[in-house]
């Protein structure tokens, strides 16, 4: 997708800060942070979010999750909880097409969300 800034981040047009990326995913850090940690996994695959995933994409989102859960250790959050959230459509703050994971955490996040 030529116009998507998510894929334009992954191929290196954009500049971005990364902090982790690999063969399926690129995490980077969330340019307007709602939490002191905001973090953004992204498959390389574009998918506009999980309604255009299939069967065959079941091993990308398992990666996701288990990198999330990387990053959250390496940044000592394990303990003290995080909270990944998942958007799909305008209506549920879906404002970049490419489905992406936010990784939040540093502040007492509460509930319900939004």
């Amino acid at each position: 997708m030529n116009d998507c800034i998510f894929c334009r981040i992954i191929k290196g047009e954009i500049p971005s800060k990364k902090v982790y990326e690999d063969d399926l995913i690129v995490a980077i850090e969330d340019i307007a942070p709602k939490a002191p940690l905001h973090l953004l996994l992204i498959p390389k695959q574009h998918f506009s979010n999980c309604l255009d995933m299939q069967k065959q994409h079941e091993a990308t989102v398992g990666h996701v999750f288990r990198i999330a859960g990387k990053l959250a250790t390496e940044r000592g959050l394990s303990e003290g909880g995080f909270r990944l959230v998942q958007n799909n459509g305008e209506a549920a703050g879906q404002s970049v097409f490419h489905l992406h994971i936010h990784l939040l955490a540093g502040r007492e996040l509460q509930w319900p969300p939004g």
